[in-house]
């Protein structure tokens, strides 16, 4: 008779530290500096590290956080570009025990401020050219029981010259912390890593947490889906406040990558940083890529090796697809959620399709695809059945993940984790089809997020600003297509009787009360069409949209 093996050898055979160890990026930053102590890791500007040095710099900068009071568990915010210092805290943090809570630096003083009252960091680390923004944001935040350490990064003069509002600085910090630190691996890889804020449908960040598991997951599934080889040389023009920076900083310290830094994002400093250092990946938003293409003539570089891009975010047009490729560059479009710790979807690309003409193979392209090898299930869900839709590329439901790297839910909100990871998945609240290859491909947006130049806009947000302007009586704001940006708000806007206003009244009153990049760019004054209940008719503003585009 068949027996079970694991009953037969429970008695003897169990998770121990020969057989089991939690799984952690960590581990990649100590193997790669023992294995090649020599290789460049980083590159910024005039500043040039190896990876012994990198690992020492963050053993340094973990001692250092501990000396300062972190506890394991607690949060570090950090308010930085894509310079060295960030990339050493994707490490440090983690090794000190803590949770690396990364900020958008595009963000308004009081989605900061926010930020700071519901994460309640014990440390900021803040480069000093958003001091103004920081220090506007501490003067509104109720919590602010934290210390602030100075990143002065002297290849910046808007950082060099700011005047300092924390303790000290961050290369004090190195020098401070002891090389001989031991760290460790998390006690439970479930652990949290970070913290990252998100839109949320109300307006206000939701705070996603990821574990160590996941982190390291997603670093090792992305290898072979972006078919990486080691040694390559990485330009970080994807922002390291991004879901960690899509977890490449991880990835790349596995494959002891030379990762090159840069605040620049302009498509001289991209061509000139991939000309010098003969880039041969990156990633980033449609926008970069059509800020590469639309560069004038003077400023591009064509390069003579393959050059391969990963983006996300509104599909690329297939204009600019051709033009990216006519460059040497090789795309790959994925998809993902801050909830899922980045991309867990690709358009894996089949050879049989290279025989279609261009404009076929762009359709394709802008598909977001089938799952990641560390995604375990993505399908498209009728809203009412919760059954698949059939695969006739044309009914419509709701993308639904089962993955390792699903966060580990919303700090401080059990309500909106339990909606958003139930029925055994994480419902994305994106609408989607599925083509009869199986390919995923977006249609609509449940959570009315727009999608502008990488940045996540909530519709919602845009509208609650718009509300309060004295003469508005109704407004919505719907993504409208642009060929730089990808997609930016639309607002429509319903004024009171007897109010008007210009576009560049209301345009200027949201930029008063939110981020730039937030602010609508088109506003349409009309009638807002609502049902016999009083419920606004989005659908069709965005097909009056669609009509005219």
């Amino acid at each position: 008779m068949a027996k079970n093996i694991d009953e037969i050898n429970a008695a003897f055979m169990s998770k121990s530290e020969a057989n089991y160890v939690p799984l952690s990026p960590l581990s990649f930053l100590e193997r790669t500096s023992k294995l090649y102590p020599e290789r460049v890791s980083l590159i910024y500007g005039e500043q040039k590290y190896s990876w012994s040095e990198t690992y020492q710099r963050c053993v340094r900068l973990a001692s250092s956080l501990q000396k300062h009071g972190l506890q394991k568990g607690e949060v570090v915010t950090v308010i930085a570009a894509n310079t060295p210092e960030l990339f050493e805290c994707q490490f440090a943090v983690a090794m000190a025990g803590g949770v690396l809570n990364t900020v958008n630096i595009r963000l308004d003083a009081d989605t900061i401020a926010y930020i700071f009252e519901h994460a309640e960091p014990r440390i900021l680390i803040a480069d000093a050219s958003f001091s103004k923004t920081v220090s506007s944001a501490l003067s509104q935040a109720d919590y602010t029981e934290f210390e602030i350490i100075d990143i002065i990064d002297q290849q910046d003069s808007s950082s060099a010259s700011a005047t300092p509002i924390g303790t000290c600085n961050y290369e004090q910090l190195i020098e401070e912390g002891d090389v001989e630190f031991k760290w460790h691996l998390p006690d439970d890889e479930w652990d949290a890593v970070c913290l990252n804020y998100t839109s949320g449908t109300g307006g206000l960040p939701k705070g996603v947490v990821y574990h160590h598991r996941g982190a390291y997951l997603m670093a090792m599934g992305t290898i072979p889906a972006w078919q990486m080889q080691m040694h390559p040389t990485y330009l970080y023009t994807v922002p390291m406040f991004h879901c960690n920076g899509w977890g490449h900083a991880w990835m790349m310290t596995l494959l002891a990558a030379t990762v090159i830094c840069t605040r620049q994002l302009t498509a001289e400093a991209i061509f000139g940083l991939i000309e010098t250092h003969k880039v041969t990946h990156f990633g980033g938003a449609p926008i970069i890529l059509g800020m590469l293409v639309n560069a004038p003539a003077q400023v591009q570089f064509k390069p003579t090796w393959p050059v391969q891009v990963m983006t996300a975010g509104a599909p690329p047009p297939a204009a600019i697809l051709q033009k990216i490729e006519v460059l040497g560059f090789r795309v790959m479009q994925v998809y993902g959620l801050t909830e899922t710790y980045g991309h867990v979807v690709q358009c894996v690309w089949q050879d049989k399709w290279n025989e279609l003409d261009f404009a076929e193979q762009a359709a394709i392209k802008a598909q977001q695809g089938v799952q990641f090898t560390h995604t375990e299930m993505v399908d498209v869900l009728d809203r009412e059945t919760n059954k698949p839709v059939p695969a006739d590329g044309k009914t419509i439901g709701e993308i639904v993940i089962r993955s390792n790297t699903i966060m580990k839910g919303y700090h401080k909100n059990q309500k909106a984790t339990e909606e958003s990871l139930c029925d055994g998945f994480f419902r994305s609240g994106d609408l989607a089809i599925r083509h009869d290859t199986g390919y995923v491909e977006i249609k609509d947006r449940l959570k009315d997020i727009i999608i502008s130049g990488g940045e996540n806009i909530s519709s919602v947000e845009l509208e609650n600003v718009l509300y309060r302007h004295e003469g508005i009586a109704f407004a919505a704001v719907v993504a409208k297509k642009d060929a730089k940006w990808g997609e930016t708000p639309c607002a429509f806007v319903e004024m009171k009787q007897n109010i008007t206003a210009t576009e560049q009244d209301i345009i200027a009153f949201c930029r008063q009360h939110l981020a730039g990049f937030k602010a609508p760019k088109k506003i349409i004054f009309q009638e807002i069409p609502k049902t016999s209940t009083g419920k606004i008719q989005k659908f069709l503003l965005r097909q009056s949209l669609h009509d005219t585009e």
